[in-house]
């Protein structure tokens, strides 16, 4: 799978036994998630597993599917009515399917992208929305790939704040080979399977 990292700050650095010792706790929640498989879990309780895995909010994680030539939100919930992201397009998720090339970017907020799923406003009220309505400042969007090399999907993966400096730590490139693991076992989500059949096609 090709990576891009994408150009801007240094991206921070840990010490040689926390950088070990998160990739090991990485792999441990991952193992965690490999097992949700045979449960068939909803989109939210498997987003939610992975936003624990790589230390983000719940909605600082989307996944989307490809269907007909575009790209639907499968999370979170209320980005499913948003509308959907034709992966001719120039959106990010739209680049990472057609590519098939994963992006690692912790100066997103200073490069020019559509903003607009950005402005809706995510969890249930009685949540904390801190972020919810920040702007994305740093991001890493990976291909869902299927075992034959189909690619089904995107999942992205942010850090929001007001600025900069308020969105946490820099993403680095453990986080997203992480990620890509990540992806290999979403893919066999049943949420990542084809789109079910229309309703009215059976009349």
């Amino acid at each position: 799978m090709k990576t891009n990292t994408a150009p801007g700050p240094t991206m921070s650095s840990q010490g040689n036994g926390s950088a070990a010792k998160a990739v090991k706790q990485g792999s441990s929640s991952l193992v965690e998630l490999e097992k949700m498989v045979a449960e068939s879990p909803s989109a939210e309780r498997a987003s939610a597993k992975l936003a624990q895995i790589l230390h983000v909010q719940r909605n600082e994680v989307a996944v989307l599917r490809l269907e007909k030539g575009s790209l639907r939100f499968v999370f979170p919930p209320e980005l499913r009515a948003a509308g959907v992201i034709p992966i001719s397009s120039s959106a990010v998720a739209a680049r990472t399917v057609s590519t098939g090339t994963s992006l690692l970017s912790n100066s997103f907020a200073r490069v020019k992208h559509a903003s607009l799923f950005e402005s809706v406003r995510l969890g249930k009220p009685e949540e904390n929305q801190a972020s919810e309505q920040m702007p994305i400042q740093k991001i890493m969007s990976v291909p869902v790939m299927q075992a034959e090399g189909k690619v089904v999907g995107a999942i992205q993966v942010s850090r929001k704040g007001l600025d900069f400096s308020l969105a946490g730590t820099d993403f680095t490139t453990d986080d997203l080979k992480l990620l890509e693991r990540a992806a290999t076992v979403m893919a066999r989500m049943p949420f990542m399977q084809n789109e079910p059949p229309e309703a009215d096609s059976k009349a």
